[in-house]
C-alpha cells in the first residue's frame, strides 16, 4: 500500500504566537539546551548567562568545584544578577538592591532590608535549573522531561571517532533572522535547497549522492566533498535546536533560539584543534566562508515567514528524497505539544 504523501505544517503553526506559547513551556522549558562549550564554566567563579526563548539562565562553577545552574532572577523585584554573557563571578549579588547569594542559590544576605518578622532568608533562594556536560560541550535545562543521555539518542554513537573535546573554542557568531525558529531549522535539516540558495556550496560537494537520514534524536546530513570545500562532508542537526558541523581541524555548532513567533537568533560557536597564531588567518577564513553560507539562508528563510502569514499559504508536499528529515522534525514538535497537552489535561 503507497505511503500517505507527506506535508508541511499549516503556516498558523509559524505565526502564532499561542502557538509559541505553548511551545515555549513543552519544548524549551522540558529539553535540554546546549550552550556552548564547557571550557566557559571549567574553573571557579566562571559563568556563562544565556537567554532561552525568552528564559532568562545562568550556570557557574562553584568554589567547591560543582556546576550548577539557575534563573538569572532575583526573588527580591526580579533583577538579573549576571550580564548574557560569560565571565567570572567571585560573589552573586544583585546589583538592584544588593542581595548576596551563595554558590547553593541561598539567600546569604539582603542589606537594608529592614526589621520584618515575616521574611525569613532561606525562603528566597535563586530558582534552580539542571546542568550537565558532555564531551565538552555545556547543556542546561529548566524542568527537563528526560535525561541529557537520552535526549541525545544516536549521537554518542555518530561522533564515537571525532575528537570534538579536543577542539578549543576560537569564536563566537551571532545573526539574528526575522522567521520563526522553526522556519529556520525546517530549511537546515533539509539539503534540498542547497543547488538554489548555495550555488557555491553546490559546486564543492556531490549533491547527487547528498543523503540525509533522520535518526534517534538527531538528522545527519552527508556528502561527498570536492576540491575547495571547507567542510567535512558531515552535517548534524540535535533535538530540539541544535547542531554541530564537522570540518577538517575542527567544528561549530550552534543553538536556535527563538525571538517570539517570528524571530530567532542563531549563536554559533566555532572550535578547532590548531590554535596556535600561525593558524590565526586559517582560522578566520574558516569562520567567515561559514558564517556566509549561514547567511545565504536569511533571505528564503525570512520571506517565507511573511508568506506564512499573508494568508497565501496552504501547506504543500514534502519530497520523499529530501525532506523526510523536515517531516521528522515536525513530527517531534507535533508529539512534544500534544504530549504537554494532555499532561495538562490529566
Amino acid at each position: 500500500m503507497p505511503q500517505p504523501m507527506l506535508m508541511n505544517l499549516h503556516p498558523s503553526c509559524y505565526v502564532d504566537p499561542a502557538v509559541h506559547g505553548r511551545e515555549r513551556q513543552a519544548i524549551f522549558r522540558r529539553h535540554w539546551q546546549m550552550l556552548g562549550p564547557a571550557s566557559q564554566v571549567a574553573a571557579p567563579g566562571q559563568y556563562v548567562a544565556v537567554r532561552v526563548a525568552g528564559w532568562t539562565l545562568f550556570a557557574i562553577r562553584g568554589r567547591d568545584g560543582t556546576l550548577r545552574g539557575f534563573h538569572n532572577v532575583c526573588p527580591h523585584r526580579g533583577a538579573r544578577l549576571l550580564e548574557e554573557g560569560s565571565g567570572r563571578c567571585d560573589v552573586l549579588r544583585c546589583q538592584y538592591h544588593q542581595w548576596v547569594f551563595d554558590e547553593t542559590g541561598r539567600l546569604r544576605r539582603a542589606p537594608h532590608f529592614g526589621e520584618d518578622p515575616g521574611f525569613n532568608l532561606a525562603d528566597w533562594p535563586l530558582q534552580p535549573i539542571a546542568v550537565e556536560t558532555w564531551r565538552g560541550l555545556l547543556f542546561a535545562a529548566i524542568a527537563p522531561d528526560t535525561s541529557l543521555a537520552e535526549q541525545l539518542g544516536d549521537l554518542p554513537g555518530e561522533l564515537a571517532d571525532a575528537p570534538i573535546e579536543s577542539y578549543a573554542p576560537a569564536a563566537t557568531v551571532r545573526f539574528a533572522i526575522e522567521c520563526n525558529w522553526k522556519t529556520y531549522t525546517d530549511n537546515f535539516v533539509e539539503g534540498y535547497h542547497v543547488p538554489g540558495i548555495h550555488p557555491g556550496f553546490a559546486k564543492v560537494i556531490d549533491f547527487e549522492n547528498f543523503q540525509t537520514v533522520a535518526l534517534r534524536g538527531m538528522v545527519r546530513m552527508s556528502s561527498p566533498q570536492k576540491d575547495g570545500s571547507i567542510y567535512g562532508g558531515k552535517w548534524l542537526w540535535m533535538w530540539p535546536n541544535w547542531t554541530l558541523s564537522l570540518f577538517p581541524g575542527g567544528m561549530n555548532t550552534s543553538r536556535i533560539d527563538p525571538h517570539g513567533a517570528n524571530g530567532a537568533e542563531l549563536i554559533y560557536h566555532f572550535y578547532f584543534a590548531d590554535m596556535s597564531a600561525e593558524a590565526a588567518a586559517a582560522r578566520q577564513h574558516t569562520v567567515d566562508a561559514n558564517c556566509a553560507i549561514v547567511r545565504e539562508d536569511f533571505g528564503v528563510c525570512e520571506h517565507t515567514q511573511r508568506n506564512y502569514a499573508s494568508g497565501g499559504y496552504r501547506p504543500g508536499p514534502l519530497s520523499p528524497r529530501h525532506e523526510q528529515s523536515v517531516a521528522y522534525f515536525q513530527g517531534k514538535v507535533t508529539e512534544a505539544l500534544r504530549h504537554r497537552a494532555a499532561l495538562a489535561a490529566e
